[in-house]
């Protein structure tokens, strides 16, 4: 994965979530839990101190793969929610990369390689020595078995996209011309470089992970807050209060 760097400027100042509230998004944590742990912690000394009257955590996708506990990631975001607050959990693409597997094994070697075999190991599963697709049927058999029921369904029950105030938040971003209600999943969890370069003022700033970079990003159109938790051991948090845009990391 290449650190990249694209768009010019900052975001608009008049950019806002609704009054009274703060609005937390939380990048790509990618199995890494004890970054989470950590971030978690920080944002709970940051709420204390903010007057705010409503408190959102936005946590942008990308729970599983690449990093070593992909499953006590879940587990502790679907049985530890933090106090006081809500919490949104939006779906990332090696999220829906893990449902689909455990529906289609023919996605095997293309997850397997991009992540899939740490997840695999963090439910106690014994990934393949080959990425033979003789392997994969079985593989997804035992899977299958050893997901816990709440995990599956806590995936299939995440949105794709999340809007408050002038922000509206998907894992990847949007695609250019397309009005923010008519965006599709595959966008929304997949797309890049035509996201990424685009100058479009897409009526809201959107804030997004999925491409990771050294720092957070700010532009006029939108926030990314992925900084490769896996291999940079920082997971990152844009902190959204009236119309000001601060960062904070584990």
């Amino acid at each position: 994965m290449v650190f990249g760097l694209f768009g010019k400027g900052r975001k608009k100042a008049s950019a806002q979530p609704p009054e009274g509230t703060v609005v937390y998004a939380v990048g790509d944590i990618h199995g890494c839990f004890r970054l989470l742990v950590r971030l978690q912690e920080q944002i709970k000394e940051d709420m204390a101190r903010r007057d705010a009257s409503r408190r959102v955590v936005v946590y942008l996708g990308d729970y599983v793969d690449r990093g070593p506990n992909s499953r006590t990631v879940l587990e502790h975001l679907l049985t530890q929610p933090l106090a006081d607050c809500e919490s949104v959990h939006l779906a990332g693409n090696h999220d829906r990369w893990m449902l689909k597997f455990l529906d289609d094994a023919s996605v095997g070697s293309p997850w397997l390689r991009n992540g899939g075999t740490e997840t695999l190991v963090s439910y106690g599963v014994v990934p393949p020595r080959t990425l033979r697709e003789a392997e994969f049927a079985s593989l997804q058999q035992a899977f299958n078995e050893a997901l816990p029921d709440t995990h599956r369904a806590f995936l299939r029950s995440m949105p794709v996209s999340h809007e408050e105030g002038d922000f509206f938040f998907a894992h990847a971003g949007v695609k250019p011309g397309v009005a923010l209600a008519e965006q599709v999943e595959n966008d929304l969890t997949w797309i890049r470089e035509e996201f990424l370069y685009s100058n479009d003022d897409f009526g809201k700033v959107v804030v997004h992970g999925h491409t990771p970079t050294h720092s957070p990003e700010e532009y006029p159109n939108r926030i990314g807050v992925d900084t490769g938790a896996f291999m940079s051991g920082k997971l990152t948090a844009a902190i959204l209060h009236r119309g000001k845009t601060s960062f904070m990391h584990s």
